[in-house]
């Protein structure tokens, strides 16, 4: 006669091999970096009305497939939106190249996919740079800050979504 914990690993065993059979076991993949990997920084954490912030957005390939397409969105945060008084635009973007920075487009709550380039090689980045105008008649004292989502298509048909990743914060100093 069996023992009663032969007969519990013996289910152990069974109910372990039918969700692996049926894909529902956590795979050792769980550690593997995303797909496709959004950051972003800034090259000051605050300004004052009338500055400029440069934020860069960096995209990185983690496949060992070619993202072809990418399609982005950048939006203020809810707190951002909670302050009419702050007054801001995006004033430009440049992607660097191997001649040197050139301009891209779609700044903006808008596709910014095409301001990334070309195909991204499996593992390579490329960064896009966004100047965010602060106006000079902006109020003081509060942040600026940005969430993305972003959509990425792979040369082996593959996608991945993901975020919302969030920008560093601004803050408005009155000088």
């Amino acid at each position: 006669m069996r023992s009663q914990s032969t007969r519990r690993l013996g289910l152990t065993a069974v109910l372990a091999l039918l969700l692996t059979l049926f894909g529902l076991a956590p795979s050792a993949s769980a550690a593997d970096p995303a797909p496709a990997q959004l950051t972003f920084t800034t090259d000051a954490a605050t300004t004052t009305p009338g500055g400029t912030v440069n934020l860069s957005m960096t995209l990185t390939n983690n496949r060992t497939y070619d993202v072809w397409f990418v399609y982005q969105t950048i939006d203020p945060t809810w707190l951002t939106t909670q302050r009419p008084d702050l007054k801001y635009s995006f004033a430009g973007c440049s992607l660097p190249g191997p001649g040197g920075s050139s301009p891209c487009s779609g700044t903006g709550p808008a596709n910014l996919g095409a301001n990334y380039g070309a195909t991204i090689p499996p593992g390579q980045s490329r960064t896009v740079t966004l100047t965010l105008q602060i106006a000079p008649d902006s109020g003081c004292n509060g942040n600026i800050g940005f969430y993305s989502y972003f959509y990425a298509e792979f040369s082996d048909s593959a996608s991945v979504s993901g975020g919302p990743v969030y920008t560093p914060e601004t803050r408005v100093l009155c000088s």
